[in-house]
């Protein structure tokens, strides 16, 4: 019984994660920032929040890590994760909220594919399914998109490489298990925003968010998505069942999708419906199969 609600608390800390960080794309959608000064206050404001949540939890404003390679693997996800977020970023612009989403949130396949040709890890058949059925969602999703309001092939592009490197980040973060999940968000978010600089300052001479309502904004994203959303899911995931935190990770780009609907008026058509449908149903599978490696 005791275990039973320590799972389901734990899934719905995962699905709250997810959700929160649903909305990452409409705070993007809303900035008046270049993609890169996004990325580098959405982790800069982090970061004093991940301190006192870790001098709530733990008593202190230092991050332990038990081992110095995680923090050359730390550099590493976070190089990856600079790119990923800089490129959605760029994307969300560019391409409909629910593409941009559903297309980087199908990272799962290329954790596979890293996994096969950098640890010469087999791919089992269920890759190959989900593979299929996502990508088959995925194509069908941005030819039925009407790219001169809702979608822009360019950007679904970028949300297609965006997803390569988030898988990138994935798979390095995964060799940082025995590390605690603050330390880990707290230092990939301090190198994220570090790596951030170089490209934030050739994109745009603006420096600083040029009104109260763009601090606002970055705050929320920095609090709600890289803060709350982040250590909810980083922490959660490694406690619950496989099927249900790939479950549970869905609400993301379904938040996203809603969100974008609801806020921008971004409509939906039935064509899309069902391609978004499987698509996801397909990232279900990718999570599923990635337990089964």
């Amino acid at each position: 019984m005791t275990e039973n609600l320590h799972r389901a608390n734990n899934f719905i800390l995962l699905a709250g994660g997810a959700t929160l960080i649903g909305f990452a794309p409409i705070f993007v959608r809303w900035s008046e920032m270049s993609p890169s000064w996004v990325t580098f206050y959405r982790m800069l404001l982090a970061l004093p929040i991940l301190v006192l949540i870790n001098l709530y939890l733990n008593k202190s404003i230092f991050f332990k890590i038990q081992a110095k390679r995680s923090i050359y693997i730390s550099l590493i996800a976070a190089f990856a994760f600079t790119i990923d977020l800089t490129l959605w970023h760029w994307s969300i612009g560019m391409t409909s909220i629910s593409n941009g989403t559903i297309i980087v949130n199908s990272a799962p396949i290329f954790v596979a594919l890293i996994y096969f040709f950098y640890f010469k890890e087999k791919l089992t058949k269920y890759f190959f399914i989900s593979l299929g059925v996502t990508y088959a969602g995925v194509i069908g999703l941005i030819l039925s998109a009407d790219h001169y309001t809702s979608g822009n092939l360019l950007g679904d592009i970028f949300c297609i490489i965006a997803a390569f490197f988030y898988a990138t980040y994935l798979v390095f973060i995964s060799r940082l298990g025995k590390e605690e999940a603050l330390s880990i968000i707290f230092y990939t978010s301090l190198f994220v925003c570090l790596f951030s600089i170089p490209s934030a300052l050739i994109e745009s001479s603006q420096i600083l968010p040029p009104s109260l309502d763009e601090w606002i904004n970055l705050f929320l994203l920095a609090l709600l998505c890289q803060a709350g959303g982040q250590y909810m899911i980083t922490y959660s995931i490694a406690r619950i069942s496989p099927s249900g935190g790939s479950i549970g990770l869905l609400l993301q780009p379904v938040t996203a999708t809603i969100c974008a609907a609801y806020i921008f008026a971004e409509t939906i058509n039935f064509i899309q419906m069902l391609f978004i449908c499987v698509a996801l149903f397909g990232i279900y599978l990718a999570r599923m199969n990635l337990t089964k490696s």
